[in-house]
């Protein structure tokens, strides 16, 4: 296989023409730690996939660090083209979290402390510090909480996940406008938070009308970009696909085609479904939405087969991806990390002159460590990877990104040569979902 793309790329795309109209929520996201990238966003793509199953449409989600006037441009420049504005993050009890005082102020709202609300916040707090054997009598923690109770006029709030709770805030009384939904920035707060936030009647009504979209996942092992782009272009021109909103994408050597559509246009999409399957045949390998990982789970668990690795490159990446998901001790007995060349012959047994004679980064020794890992530790299959991910170790015959693989199963022993591109960390991850993907082909019998 050769490699040379990034790990994730966008590679097509359709507006969302012939969508039937539909509200629209806009999304700003706060934190001068998810700005900087120290934290990655989970709320934004989590809001966008919950609001998308109701049939709301998200313009955009813009991030913004933890200044007033950032938070309070953003908010303006959605206003307009939303029925609802979200925000994340800043609800906290310190001085940086200032979502709820900038909301009040654009929505031109003043904000009072909510007696009865500080009460609820103080007995969260007396709970959790009183677990830590913490003081909840300084000035600071009580400055804290009746910053966290400040509540513009007319909001309605929503009770604490955590310490912090959300609120509605409506428009200003002066001018017509989107009302804006407050959530706390951590994930689990946020998320718990989500039923009352959806039920809360101004925001029932900015939704109202909106007609469920659904999504369906296409996935492609081993064709190029360019083959999937011809494909699309061929069935555009031959079927309707107005009511079809695709996007495509290049996802560690996987081509994704995610479909937007109305239950109208489920024929349009079942359309779309069976020429990627003609067009692509066994390199389809997924249309329910399962990924590699869930498929692979899926059909060692159905066939009540166990695997362990043996790791050089990855040093444990792929057992960590086979462990990922729930339930894996079903499958998963074990891996060994043989990063050293006396380690592969320890670990799981590959001859030493194999190894003198070959090369720790060759189809032979690759086909060793699998079969000793599966000897070792009496499983149905044995995972193996041996490469040069870089930077530096490469040769003129042994270049970065040669990267060996196998799979040793009862019936034999599959292999793959690897040429791939990027980075380092890019090579490691490429390799792990190449190293998945011969396992699913072993479990299924495809070539």
């Amino acid at each position: 296989m050769v490699d040379n793309d990034e790990r994730r790329a966008p590679a097509h795309r359709r507006p969302s023409e012939g969508l039937e109209a539909r509200a629209r929520a806009g999304i700003v996201v706060t934190g001068t730690e998810v700005l900087t990238g120290r934290v990655t966003d989970a709320n934004g793509p989590w809001l966008v996939e919950e609001l998308r199953a109701r049939g709301v449409e998200v313009g955009q989600v813009i991030v913004v660090g933890d200044r007033p006037a950032d938070m309070a441009s953003a908010l303006r420049y959605l206003a307009p083209h939303h029925e609802l504005l979200i925000t994340t993050g800043g609800l906290g009890p310190t001085a940086d979290d200032l979502t709820a005082a900038v909301v009040a102020e654009v929505q031109q709202r003043p904000m009072r402390v909510d007696a009865a609300l500080e009460s609820r916040i103080q007995a969260i707090v007396d709970r959790l510090y009183a677990v830590r054997g913490w003081d909840t009598h300084r000035d600071d923690v009580r400055a804290g909480v009746r910053k966290q109770a400040l509540v513009p006029d007319g909001a309605h709030v929503l009770e604490p996940t955590g310490t912090a709770p959300g609120l509605v805030v409506p428009a200003p009384d002066s001018t017509p406008g989107p009302p804006v939904l407050v959530l706390p920035g951590p994930p689990r707060e946020l998320q718990a938070m989500w039923p009352a936030a959806v039920a809360a009647p101004l925001v029932e009504a900015a939704l109202a009308g909106a007609v469920p979209l659904l999504q369906s996942t296409v996935r492609v092992w081993g064709p190029p970009e360019a083959e999937l782009a011809a494909v699309l272009r061929t069935h555009d021109a031959e079927h309707d696909v107005s009511g079809l909103e695709i996007t495509t994408c290049l996802r560690e050597g996987e081509l994704e085609v995610v479909t937007r559509y109305s239950p109208a246009a489920q024929d349009a999409y079942t359309e779309l479904e069976a020429t990627l399957n003609s067009a692509f045949g066994d390199r389809v390998f997924s249309t329910d939405g399962r990924t590699v990982d869930r498929l692979v789970a899926d059909l060692l668990v159905d066939a009540h087969a166990t695997v362990a690795t043996a790791e050089s490159c990855t040093a444990g990446l792929v057992a960590a991806r086979l462990a990922d998901l729930p339930g894996s001790s079903r499958y998963l007995i074990g891996g060994y990390v043989t990063y050293a060349n006396e380690a592969k012959s320890a670990a799981v047994g590959v001859p030493a002159d194999l190894i003198a004679e070959v090369g720790a980064v060759s189809k032979e020794v690759a086909v060793a460590m699998a079969e000793g890992a599966r000897h070792r530790a009496g499983t149905t299959y044995g995972l193996s990877v041996t490469g040069v991910a870089g930077p530096d170790g490469g040769s003129a015959d042994k270049p970065v990104g040669l990267v060996h693989i196998a799979a040793a199963g009862p019936d034999r022993t599959r292999q793959r040569e690897l040429r791939l591109g990027g980075g380092r960390d890019v090579i490691r991850a490429r390799s792990v979902t190449c190293v998945l993907h011969l396992l699913r082909e072993a479990l299924t019998g495809q070539e």
